[in-house]
């Protein structure tokens, strides 16, 4: 039975991972018609609670693999469970909030409710990407101390950032950012292809712990509470920049 704690906590990641989906599917868009008589289209508050969703499974992500060393029971099977889970929570569930976002930015426009569906459907080449950073990450010997391509639940917290920031950002350039159509695809090719390249990523992964490994995490870390204090929301992109390019500048430094 003790064997099994590690997976029920992946099975957890999985369950917040379908509540993220099940929450950007109850949203739907709110048409209006404001007193001049131009239409305003808005996404429900709600669909943010999907961005907490996909956080808390972020936690219990990175909490069952301590669980799992902790009582010594890692497996093959809960290797597979953790990728099944992780592209649901960080794949599906990302690329729901994608999709909604962009029906948001093509409603805006003129006879924009009746924008053909194929517009919207590069919101799924995110999950696809997952998928494959997944499966390649799950036979490949080489990543026990570094991963290949950005991991998937950074990849997923970065999408997930999107609807918080469009709703507790005090500026309007950014609300309108996040609602781009042109930023949201960018965002889509930018970071599925950072998911299924080969370069370098940083990981908690360490064979002798030393300040010189732990450096570029503390790093990220400090950029993410600087920009956290000063940019609310936006640390999140923020950090998840500072990780790219940090991983790349190490990686590089000990190359």
């Amino acid at each position: 039975m003790i064997k099994q704690i590690p997976n029920i906590f992946t099975l957890l990641n999985l369950f917040f991972g379908c509540i993220a989906i099940m929450v950007t599917l109850q949203t739907g868009l709110t048409v209006s018609i404001d007193p001049t008589g131009q239409q305003t289209v808005e996404i429900p508050e709600k669909i943010y609670w999907a961005s907490v969703c996909i956080g808390i499974a972020a936690l219990i992500d990175f909490l069952d693999g301590f669980v799992a060393r902790a009582l010594k029971a890692s497996s093959e099977m809960g290797k597979q469970l953790d990728s099944l889970a992780d592209v649901v929570s960080f794949g599906v569930a990302p690329g729901m909030i994608l999709f909604e976002f962009l029906r948001r930015s093509y409603a805006s426009q003129v006879n924009g409710l009746d924008v053909g569906i194929v517009w919207l459907l590069p919101a799924f080449i995110l999950p696809c990407a997952g998928a494959y950073r997944l499966a390649r990450f799950n036979i490949d010997t080489t990543q026990s101390h570094g991963f290949k391509g950005v991991p998937i639940p950074a990849a997923g917290l970065l999408i997930a950032s999107i609807p918080l920031i469009y709703w507790f950002s005090r500026d309007a350039w950014v609300i309108e950012l996040m609602i781009n159509k042109w930023f949201l695809y960018g965002t889509i090719i930018v970071v599925s292809y950072l998911m299924v390249s080969t370069l370098p990523m940083l990981a908690l992964k360490f064979t002798q712990p030393s300040l010189q490994q732990f450096l570029p995490f503390i790093l990220v870390v400090v950029v993410a509470l600087v920009s956290a204090f000063f940019f609310g929301w936006l640390a999140v992109p923020v950090s998840f920049v500072a990780y790219v390019g940090l991983s790349l500048a190490f990686k590089k430094s000990k190359g």
